[in-house]
């Protein structure tokens, strides 16, 4: 079956340029939480050299040169400029595959008969028309393959107008083409692996692919195996239509400046929860453990260091986001020590379980607030997160994250919709 990889260009980029015209052809980067380094990069700013990660201090003076424009992360914008482009994405198959929140791969079994470069540059066009995102897409037989020929209608390899079908290619055009690849360009082929396969003088995609698939797994892994296999057009991946439940979450943020008391500490923990907790709700999970932790700046030399974090097991598996923010605050006061400058903190959900099958005990006694829980979601979706809120977060939280460059909230705020005159 023939697989579309469909990636948003340089996306968070082209997602403030649909909204900021005067951006277009402009050089232009966006920066991680509390405006750090480098998390998106126009093409512009990729032809003067600028690596992704790269700290906005260290560019400061190319910024000054070239003009570049640096813009805070709108993750509000982003994902929705996101399910935008998926639901358009979604009328061209039944089969689709949300990756990540740019990425998304569509099962084209049944269009075969299509002209599929054809069919590739018609996605192109609506997405652009309906969602203003420029796309680019890749067809293959395998996923891994699929991902490789995205990188190739991007780079202009061997593509259409940004459009790459690896399917058209002959075994020698193949040959060719993966010879002048990097192995590093593979879908799960990281750095580190890149390097260990280098020494063993397999350095481009072509070598790999021609490599032994046992000796490689014996080597090195069932995955690498795996990946040779879809490198030679059989597949080991299938779509996964349905995206699998977190087996944990995460929710964590460096401060916009140091903290020192509990009080502001446990504002930042009980925020933390409540966006865990929320996302717990939606996949309908349950959280039987709660983790805590906190830390100063390792890179401040100059001031003591400290961290610690902490698991807390709960009585009963619960959503509650009033349940959870008491568990996290009982942990944060005991690992909590004065003196310290505080630079992050951060909580985990852990075990988590589904809500049809709690996992109860003897001595249980529900106390979750399920229909408050509901009430808070259902506001919080339709006035945004964060308006209605546990008095543990607090109100004017000194705490949280710089955002000196954040663009304002075209979709998600109605005092911020574009105007038109």
């Amino acid at each position: 079956m023939p697989i579309a990889l469909v990636d948003g260009n340089n996306f968070y980029v082209s997602c403030e340029r649909v909204f900021d015209p005067q951006l277009e052809n402009v050089p232009v980067v966006v920066l991680s939480n509390n405006d750090g380094c480098a998390v998106a990069r126009s093409a512009e700013v990729k032809a003067l050299g600028v690596k992704m990660g790269t700290p906005w201090f260290q560019m400061r003076e190319l910024a000054g040169k070239h003009g570049i424009v640096a813009l805070s992360s709108n993750y509000a914008l982003y994902a929705d400029m996101s399910n935008r482009m998926m639901q358009v994405l979604a009328q061209f198959s039944p089969d689709q595959e949300i990756y990540s929140i740019d990425e998304c791969f569509l099962g084209l079994d049944g269009f075969q008969n299509h002209d599929l470069i054809d069919y590739g540059q018609q996605i192109r066009q609506r997405v652009k028309r309906w969602v203003g995102i420029p796309v680019c897409v890749g067809i293959a037989a395998t996923k891994t393959l699929a991902k490789l020929a995205n990188h190739c209608a991007k780079k202009n390899l061997a593509g259409h107008d940004g459009v790459c079908d690896v399917t058209r290619l002959s075994a020698a055009e193949q040959t060719k083409l993966f010879s002048g690849i990097e192995v590093g360009e593979i879908w799960g082929v990281g750095r580190q692996l890149s390097r260990q396969l280098g020494e063993l003088g397999i350095s481009t995609v072509e070598a790999l692919r021609r490599a032994d698939p046992r000796t490689m797994k014996a080597r090195f892994s069932v995955v690498l195996e795996r990946t040779i296999a879809e490198l030679n057009d059989i597949s080991c991946m299938t779509l996964e239509e349905a995206a699998p439940n977190k087996q944990q979450i995460i929710s964590s943020r460096s401060f916009g400046a140091y903290v020192y008391a509990i009080e502001a500490l446990g504002e930042a923990v009980a925020s933390y929860i409540a966006i865990a907790a929320e996302k717990l709700r939606s996949q309908g999970s349950l959280a039987g453990m709660v983790q805590v932790y906190i830390r100063t700046n390792p890179h401040a030399a100059d001031r003591p260091q400290y961290q610690r974090g902490l698991t807390i097991p709960l009585p009963d598996a619960s959503d509650d986001t009033l349940r959870l923010t008491r568990a996290a605050l009982w942990g944060l006061k005991r690992i909590y020590r004065p003196g310290f400058a505080y630079q992050k903190a951060g909580v985990a959900l852990l075990n988590l379980s589904a809500t049809a099958t709690p996992q109860l005990n003897l001595f249980s006694q529900s106390k979750d607030n399920t229909r408050l829980m509901q009430v808070m979601d259902r506001i919080n979706d339709i006035w945004g997160r964060g308006t209605l809120r546990s008095a543990a977060e607090g109100i004017e939280k000194s705490w949280k994250m710089k955002r000196e460059r954040v663009s304002p909230g075209y979709t998600s705020c109605w005092n911020q919709l574009p105007v038109v005159s």
